[in-house]
């Protein structure tokens, strides 16, 4: 039987749990079909989902239609869990994006759609809701064609039908073989038929289908096309590889880490590598378990093609290979918030640490950070439903009763041209020395570390510290201690001491070369930018394009067609998170806003950033500029002014 791993994807209030639900129904993998409205549905079980009527957590179902099993994956709709929306992208074979049939392409569709096209999944649409007042297929159809991609086809109602004159061109103008036979007069529909799952797979063709999830119209003629459209060709015989798409824990605190079988065999109590090559971690299985909704079978091995979860994987993160795989897929959706855990008595500090631990196993992109000196605990997110969300995920689960301070602008800081940077760290018993140069970075580069240091200079062993330690996150600017990104750290040579070099030494010197360099570059602040798509009536076009002016951003030429306008543009996150309130304000809630996280640029406002964040370089105690050095049994301080022609090794 083959095995074929489908996401439902969709702006939210598209319908796509209900159609979760139908599938289900139809393949008789549930007895009875549930209500987003009646909180009763199979995959949106926690109760924050039936109270709020979204799907927040990522859930798989399982069903068989023919001769395949489907594993089927339910992601959020809602742009503040876009995160775990897009882990998911990670392990499918397939995706179905669901839009509505008046709504048609909104906001976060295009953002789904962008995710799709970058990790190259074959897609298909189904065009819901056209039992509501409004509803136009064809319209969204074209809508599909226009923003999203011109390779759309709306396939014929029933399957068996036959194909229109218009549906065989259209297929034929996307494949050169069929292009021959079409203009020759002898393509015919079976032929065309044939092609599609090929076409479809390789992203040739993105076939429509429309329907009501509600009404149960359009769900078996779907599931025939699915069958149809879809295919897989995993290898069970190859060594076993994977990947974790997700991270939970049970009601007991057991950590439960869900894999995508890739190729191969996985049998319980083998031992199992995971994580980036060559520095590999390892962990026993010690269970595998079958989860379909909320329950779960044990099971004494997965293989090729299947969803499953696995006990005894301690560390393992979302995006981790496992056996064979040896990487690590990063997360390209990146929150631009930051906001300060708030808690009081008789909330314990160990027990929020733990519980937090826990979340941001499960969700990464929170970014859980404790600061020691100021004890405070920060997170970074999406948006504030995200933050209502963990307020009552902290109390319900937990049982801890938090709240969280106004969401702030997550700033990162980088530099400009090229400084070189050097640390001493010699108090008596101890000793390290380390050259680096510092070199800006492409724009969402991150830390780039590069050896450049002979083994004759310095043993390679400590070079690897070296290296290790750099790449160490929480590494932060002098303008506002805000996260350290888009920069080259290149190690040029060190030194160590025969005797008195210990663990640490190496961090020490390395941390106080990197904020020696620091001090002398150009330090720069850089903001999150938005891409914006605003859809207006052509009469606001004028106040739509003063207002991204006042908040600093750019714009192309308005696109107008007849009385409609799409404007498209940049802008600075912190100028322009609220700017839906105004804009359904001002249109009469007929304007369409899209944003999407474009990554991060120089800030608009340096001057006033800083001075609100009130950082001060000096009174950091985790980033001394100051070297150490020893003379006669006695360490003394050297500020980083002075510090490069008291090194012990010249390197320019």
């Amino acid at each position: 039987m083959n095995n074929i791993t489908v996401g439902l994807l969709a702006h939210v209030d598209a319908g796509k749990t209900t159609f979760a639900e139908q599938l289900l129904y139809h393949t008789e993998a549930i007895r009875s079909r549930g209500r987003v409205d009646h909180q009763d549905t199979f995959l949106d079980t926690h109760e924050i989902e039936k109270a709020r009527g979204i799907t927040v957590f990522a859930d798989q179902a399982e069903f068989v239609y023919k001769n395949t099993r489907y594993f089927l994956l339910d992601t959020p709709g809602h742009v503040d869990f876009s995160p775990e929306m897009e882990r998911c992208l990670q392990v499918l074979d397939y995706a179905v994006v669901i839009l509505s049939a008046v709504e048609g392409v909104e906001s976060h569709t295009e953002t789904v759609w962008q995710l799709l096209r970058q990790h190259n999944i074959p897609t298909l649409f189904f065009i819901n809701k056209t039992d509501r007042t409004g509803a136009d297929p064809q319209r969204v159809l074209e809508e599909i064609r226009q923003q999203l991609s011109g390779n759309a086809l709306m396939l014929p109602q029933l399957p068996g039908e036959a194909l229109t004159e218009e549906m065989r061109a259209f297929i034929a103008e996307r494949d050169d073989a069929l292009l021959e036979m079409y203009l020759e007069g002898a393509l015919a529909d079976n032929v065309c038929r044939s092609a599609l799952p090929d076409m479809v797979k390789r992203g040739g063709i993105f076939p429509c289908m429309q329907g009501s999830a509600l009404l149960d119209l359009g769900v078996d003629e779907f599931l025939e096309y699915l069958d149809a459209l879809t295919f897989s060709e995993y290898d069970h015989q190859l060594p076993f590889a994977g990947r974790v798409y997700k991270i939970r824990h049970d009601e007991k605190g057991t950590r439960i880490t869900y894999i995508k079988a890739l190729q191969g065999v996985l049998k319980n109590r083998e031992s199992l590598e995971y994580g980036h090559a060559p520095e590999r971690a390892s962990g026993r299985v010690t269970g595998i378990r079958k989860y379909n909704g909320t329950k779960y079978a044990s099971a004494d091995w997965a293989a090729a093609g299947e969803l499953f979860a696995v006990v005894g994987l301690s560390e393992a993160l979302p995006g981790t290979g496992v056996g064979e795989l040896a990487d690590h897929q990063e997360s390209g959706l990146i929150p631009t918030l930051k906001s300060k855990v708030l808690f009081k008595p008789p909330v314990h500090l160990k027990e929020l640490l733990h519980a937090f631990g826990q979340l941001g196993a499960e969700d990464p992109s929170l970014n859980v950070s404790w600061d020691e000196e100021l004890q405070e605990l920060h997170i970074h997110v999406m948006g504030a439903i995200q933050l209502e969300i963990l307020e009552q995920i902290m109390a319900e689960r937990f049982r801890i009763r938090i709240a969280f301070g106004p969401p702030e602008i997550l700033y990162k800081e980088t530099i400009t041209g090229t400084v070189y940077g050097c640390g001493h760290f010699e108090p008596l018993g101890h000793y390290a020395e380390v050259h680096l140069k510092l070199e800006a970075g492409e724009r969402g580069s991150g830390i780039t570390y590069i050896n450049n240091c002979h083994p004759d200079d310095l043993a390679v062993g400590y070079q690897h510290q070296i290296g290790q330690h750099l790449l160490e996150s929480g590494h932060h600017g002098l303008l506002t201690g805000s996260p350290l990104t888009d920069l080259k750290i290149i190690l040029l040579s060190g030194r160590a001491h025969n005797k008195h070099t210990s663990g640490g030494d190496f961090r020490e010197a390395a941390y106080r070369a990197l904020r020696q360099g620091l001090e002398q570059a150009e330090n720069l602040l850089l903001e999150p930018v938005y891409d914006l798509k605003i859809r207006i009536d052509s009469d606001y076009v004028g106040k739509v394009m003063s207002d991204i002016q006042q908040a600093s951003g750019s714009f192309n030429p308005p696109e107008i067609t007849e009385s409609k306008a799409v404007i498209s543009g940049t802008v600075p996150a912190a100028s322009f998170m609220n700017y839906g309130v105004r804009l359904a304000s001002m249109t009469q809630g007929k304007g369409s806003l899209s944003l999407r996280v474009a990554g991060y640029q120089p800030c608009h406002q340096t001057e006033s950033v800083v001075q609100q964040r009130n950082y001060n370089k000096n009174a950091d105690p985790a980033y001394s500029s100051t070297s150490i050095f020893c003379a006669k049994g006695q360490a003394y301080p050297v500020p980083w002014d002075e510090a490069e022609q008291h090194m012990h090794i010249k390197v320019r």
